[in-house]
């Protein structure tokens, strides 16, 4: 793996791009955002496609490729954040032309199915990708969150504390920070996006998923080997699980749990990303000091 590459921060007057690779979205579910982005001294260029509409998707596949690869190929745009997820990105992931992001490198920002380009990105490029709030959810974080995100783009340093859950196992340790939404790494497994963990801290978060799915998921991440030769473990929210009539009889939290019994890196739950107000940002591809306590966690990025 080559050694990963910092996009240049953003200083005030800088335009970023927002980007619809995904879901679609409406101008009044947007306006909130942009009154945000502008009051952090930022300009907000809108994808060609931002409005567009086919059904569930942001427009065609064809739009949403052309909306974000315009984003890509501006070298006035300094970074690009999704307007939000849902489903989409992987329809087009292939068919992206990052020759110009490699030589202007811009920071890719959002959560969930962004998780594609985070993985295709870091995988591919070894450039930095920032793991993040979106516009559809800035009305509705928490002052933290976005303030993490802003110190992301401006170049602050980030360091986070978790509060103790009773399924952490304690530990210090170092990685370079990798991962995203679960059921994306799942459906990512074994294509060119896929990741790679070995030594690397794994962070994984996810929604409104059936627990026994949860379950699938684990068990596919460690016979593919994912989960044994891991730095760390940092388990965001696993939100609104859904279950059977039959109970499946463990928490998101306990199955995760169970499947990394084996191996002895430290791990922590409960840690504030995700599907959640409070979603802190991580820098994906940037090296982490994890250390798990008794009563709480902490994340340091060097």
């Amino acid at each position: 793996m080559h050694i990963m590459k910092t996009p240049p921060y953003l200083k005030k007057g800088h335009s970023i791009g927002i980007a619809a690779p995904a879901r679609k979205i409406s101008i009044e579910e947007l306006s909130p955002a942009i009154e945000l982005l502008k009051n952090r001294g930022l300009e907000p260029v809108f994808a060609s496609n931002l409005f567009c509409s086919d059904n569930q998707y942001a427009g065609t596949d064809e739009e949403r490729l052309n909306g974000f690869q315009e984003l890509l190929d501006d070298p006035e745009i300094k970074a690009i954040i999704c307007a939000r997820g849902g489903y989409g990105t992987m329809r087009i992931i292939d068919k992206l032309d990052f020759s110009q992001f490699l030589l202007h490198p811009k920071w890719i920002a959002g959560y969930s199915d962004v998780t594609v380009l985070h993985s295709h990105i870091n995988k591919n490029f070894g450039i930095e990708t920032l793991h993040s709030s979106m516009p559809i959810n800035f009305s509705t974080n928490t002052p933290e969150a976005l303030e993490s995100l802003r110190k992301a783009l401006f170049g602050e340093k980030l360091s986070y504390v978790a509060a103790n859950d009773n399924l952490n196992r304690p530990g210090k340790t170092e990685g370079v920070l990798t991962g995203g939404n679960l059921s994306i790494l799942y459906a990512l497994s074994g294509s060119a996006s896929d990741i790679d963990t070995n030594g690397k801290i794994l962070f994984i978060e996810d929604l409104e998923e059936y627990l026994y799915h949860i379950d699938r998921m684990m068990v596919q991440l460690k016979r593919s080997g994912k989960l044994q030769n891991l730095a760390g473990l940092i388990v965001g929210g696993m939100n609104n699980m859904n279950d059977n009539t039959v109970p499946f009889g463990k928490t998101a939290y306990e199955i995760i749990s169970e499947h990394v019994a084996a191996y002895d890196y430290p791990v922590c739950f409960g840690f504030p990303a995700g599907h959640m107000d409070d979603n802190r940002t991580l820098v994906m591809g940037r090296k982490v000091d994890l250390e798990v306590y008794k009563n709480k966690s902490e994340v340091h990025f060097v």
